[in-house]
């Protein structure tokens, strides 16, 4: 494909000579207009106000008159700016025929060259309900590591499961204090965590109880019979409870190693520390000094003995590196968690290790609802598996409404209903907080997952009308009708919103075009006679099958289905 803002900067280089900053000065200064009334490209002249000590119209103006415009519509000038607009034929012809050639592949670039990216994502604890709260990192990851895949790298995702630590003590400690076993069987998860949520309400009252739930943790660590018992019991129920879910979401993992899995990786993080000079005692405790980093000190080992979070992502940073040999680590957790990941960063960099640049924190915001932040410790939590099959009824609701002859009505409440919440905490930028209504989500109208896939299957209906017509790449197709340039326009911006949602891992990047490139071409379907049997009809019809190929590989990128049929 013709990179137009590279020909535009050599027309203004060229037509500048010798008083031209440099093409690639040019380029990065060259913007799109929001209103596509003002052209599809333009320069602001004002930037060479000082250089050619003119004022910003007048340069624009004589621009103008120098530029060569062969191959565009026209270019004129408009106060400081020089707006460029394209040669539509030739644009339109040229954007069908690669989507049509390259299909769910249009987009596809080699920005990895197949290195290794790992994504720690998800990791839910155990014995605790897969709640509302790990929905972020969970779907976060997976869509950048869709993103990975598309750019030509090779993503392993790897669900670090929160199966260590004081509060496999504090349940333990519960279970031994109120717990049954029958009553654990009958209901493990939510009976587990109604144990978890009392200790915590009972301890506030007797803080002994504390010190019970530390020593039960010390007794796991030691290798315990009865404690390693209780927490392989535990360990199990709760996977069935997750993979049951991850099903529903469509999601699946190249590891499953957890915290438990560093529990003998993690003396030889502590004999290289020693070794390297960077281990300090403070209060009886174990520490690094990140002093010349400007943050606290690294806890690594507790006055106990006990270790800490960050003493097993060090050897969990080590194994990664040394098995997968990765071109980039990536932690998808909370924004709340960037102090650690800080600190695991500035440990690893005074180790050595120069790859501590590769690591990076994709950071993100709270999920509240009404308002409130979802707490498991004080039982304030939304339940996933309850929200996705609140979700699905919700879909069920509206096709029954809407076309209830529909085939498959099941499995399409299923890709409805399960796409409208992914679709929702994607689209919103990961940094940000937001608060989450059902009832919103669900919506075909608006700006919605459920929105996005009906554009879609409003794509397929129109291509089935048709009798489903074999479109070529070869056929030069081109859209006359001016309705139609902005879907063009969005269809072509499509592999750089790759690109850029890559490069911030930022998957809000891909669900707003999504929106844009749905509503854009709903708008032209309501505009335009797509069916007439005219000599455009074929050309028409090519555009809406793109439509529907990128709709449907854009909603893929963000682990949402596309059905062909709503």
């Amino acid at each position: 494909m013709v990179d137009y803002k590279q020909q535009i900067a050599a027309r203004i280089s060229a037509a500048l000579g010798a008083e031209a900053p440099a093409e690639a000065e040019i380029m990065d200064k060259i913007e799109v207009p929001k209103e596509i009334a003002r052209g599809d490209y333009a320069f602001p002249a004002f930037i060479l106000a000082k250089t050619l000590h003119k004022a910003p119209q007048q340069i624009a103006a004589d621009l103008v008159a120098k530029l060569d415009q062969t191959g565009f519509e026209k270019i004129e000038a408009a106060g400081p700016y020089v707006n460029f607009f394209l040669d539509k034929a030739a644009y339109s012809r040229e954007i069908l025929a690669t989507i049509l050639k390259e299909r769910e592949h249009y987009g596809d670039q080699d920005l990895g060259h197949g290195g290794n990216v790992t994504v720690d994502m998800s990791s839910p604890n155990i014995a605790k309900p897969f709640s509302m709260g790990h929905l972020r990192s969970t779907v976060i990851g997976n869509a950048i590591a869709l993103l990975l895949a598309k750019t030509n790298y090779s993503p392993i995702k790897i669900n670090h499961l929160g199966d260590w630590g004081t509060q496999f003590g504090k349940l333990m400690a519960a279970y031994t204090l109120w717990g049954s076993e029958e009553e654990v069987k009958q209901d493990p998860i939510n009976t587990l965590l109604r144990y978890y949520v009392k200790f915590h309400e009972e301890a506030e009252k007797d803080p002994a109880l504390d010190d019970l739930g530390r020593n039960w943790f010390k007794r796991l660590e030691d290798g315990d019979e009865e404690a390693t018992r209780l927490w392989k019991w535990f360990r199990s129920e709760s996977l069935k409870s997750f993979m049951r879910i991850y099903k529903k979401l469509g999601i699946d993992f190249d590891s499953y190693n957890g915290e438990a899995f560093y529990n003998d990786k993690m003396d030889e993080v502590v004999d290289l520390l020693k070794q390297k000079g960077l281990l300090h005692e403070s209060q009886g405790a174990q520490i690094v000094d990140l002093g010349k980093y400007n943050l606290n000190p690294a806890l690594i080992m507790r006055s106990d003995g006990a270790t800490l979070y960050i003493t097993r992502d060090l050897a969990a940073a080590l194994y990664r590196k040394r098995t997968y040999n990765f071109v980039q680590s990536l932690y998808v957790a909370g924004n709340e968690q960037t102090n650690h990941f800080d600190q695991l960063k500035a440990v690893l960099a005074e180790m050595g290790y120069d790859w501590a640049d590769e690591i990076h924190h994709i950071g993100f915001g709270l999920i509240t609802k009404d308002g409130k932040k979802m707490s498991t410790r004080k039982g304030h939590v939304v339940l996933l598996d309850q929200v996705l099959n609140d979700a699905i009824g919700l879909a069920k609701e509206q096709i029954a409404a809407k076309n209830p002859m529909l085939a498959n009505k099941d499995a399409v409440a299923n890709a409805v209903g399960i796409g409208a919440v992914v679709f929702h905490d994607l689209k919103n930028e990961r940094l940000n907080n937001f608060d989450f209504n059902l009832d919103e989500v669900v919506r075909f109208e608006g700006e919605t997952g459920p929105y996005v896939q009906y554009s879609h299957a409003r794509a397929m209906s129109i291509l089935r009308k048709a009798g489903n017509p074999v479109l070529s790449a070869d056929q030069a197709l081109a859209v006359d009708d001016p309705q139609a340039w902005e879907t063009l326009r969005l269809l072509g911006d499509f592999p750089t919103v790759i690109a850029r949602a890559m490069e911030e891992y930022e998957p809000s990047v891909v669900a707003k075009y999504a929106l844009h490139l749905a509503k854009a071409f709903n708008k032209y379907y309501a505009h335009s006679r797509i069916l007439t049997e005219d000599a455009g009809r074929d050309a028409r019809l090519a555009l809406v099958k793109c439509v529907a190929l990128v709709l449907k590989e854009a909603l893929r990128l963000l682990g949402v289905q596309a059905p062909d049929e709503m």
